[in-house]
């Protein structure tokens, strides 16, 4: 078998790859079931997109495991997700929202309040940060 030295871009992506799963692995440390879901990649008009497509089933899970949490930390800013947020309040569940600030939609923050989680924040409590950013919660 040859041995070949990764390109630049190849390295990068694995770094960030590796990085990933060593933040996945931190977080399950303290107890928290993850469900994660491959991330689509395709071309669209010259660049690379990456499209994760899970809000149906997120939304689908979230109901119908409702009896089974009394907390539950969503993964997302997506705006679609208030009606299932605010049912799930109502329901008495502790809702936690850990996305990145400035991609989370407007209603999702003022919805979630204190239980707004940006991600980078949580990257430097968890010690896999690099610096603490101002401006974060």
């Amino acid at each position: 078998m040859s041995e070949r030295k990764l390109k630049r871009s190849e390295s990068e992506v694995l770094k960030k790859y590796l990085a990933r799963i060593s933040f996945y692995k931190k977080i399950e440390s303290f107890g928290y079931e993850l469900f994660l879901k491959p991330v689509k990649i395709y071309r669209q008009h010259g660049s690379v997109q990456k499209k994760a497509n899970c809000d149906v089933e997120m939304a689908f899970y979230l109901m119908r495991e409702i009896r089974e949490y009394k907390n539950v930390v969503v993964l997302s800013g997506d705006g679609d997700f208030l009606p299932v947020l605010k049912y799930l309040r109502e329901k008495n569940k502790k809702v936690i929202i850990l996305a990145r600030g400035p991609r989370t939609a407007r209603e999702i923050r003022l919805f979630a309040g204190a239980d707004f989680r940006d991600f980078e924040y949580l990257k430097y409590q968890i010690g896999m940060g690099t610096k603490k950013r101002s401006g974060l919660i």
